[in-house]
């Protein structure tokens, strides 16, 4: 699968690691940055792997920075985006299932790095239910 991976200063170490984690199962990760701890401005990543999605050049995406709010909303500016913030798997899964989110996004400061893995594991494996929620999702983008 290819996936996009972008982060703000907050989320470097979980960017490092799920990108070698999904690596290692052959993903294809296409990093969008920033890859250094150093402060920066969340949309200024969150736009590029929007695009990347919107665009279908990679099949989903993965952002994370200190909350998830920031990095979220900067995402769902985009017409064809459907970004979750996900705090355990329940709500991963429920963001596919019921939303056919394309982006999950990661509050760093809020989850350890194992639950942030099992959290992409369940959002990448779980399928769009479509059915009653299909008429809803179509909704969310306006035009």
């Amino acid at each position: 699968m290819k996936i996009s991976i972008a982060n703000d200063h907050a989320g470097t170490e979980y960017k490092e690691f799920l990108q070698n984690y999904l690596q290692n199962l052959g993903h294809e990760i296409t990093n969008f940055g920033t890859n250094n701890s150093s402060s920066v401005d969340y949309p200024d990543f969150a736009h590029p792997l929007a695009n990347s999605v919107t665009n279908n050049e990679t099949e989903i995406g993965i952002l994370i920075c200190g909350s998830g709010n920031g990095i979220a909303m900067s995402a769902n500016k985009h017409a064809k985006i459907r970004a979750a913030i996900c705090w355990n798997e329940e709500l991963a899964a429920l963001a596919r299932q019921h939303n056919n989110a394309n982006i999950i996004c990661i509050p760093a400061r809020f989850v350890s790095q194992e639950l942030a893995q099992k959290m992409v594991e369940t959002f990448l494996k779980t399928e769009f239910e479509g059915g009653r929620h299909q008429k809803r999702v179509q909704k969310i983008s306006t035009p």
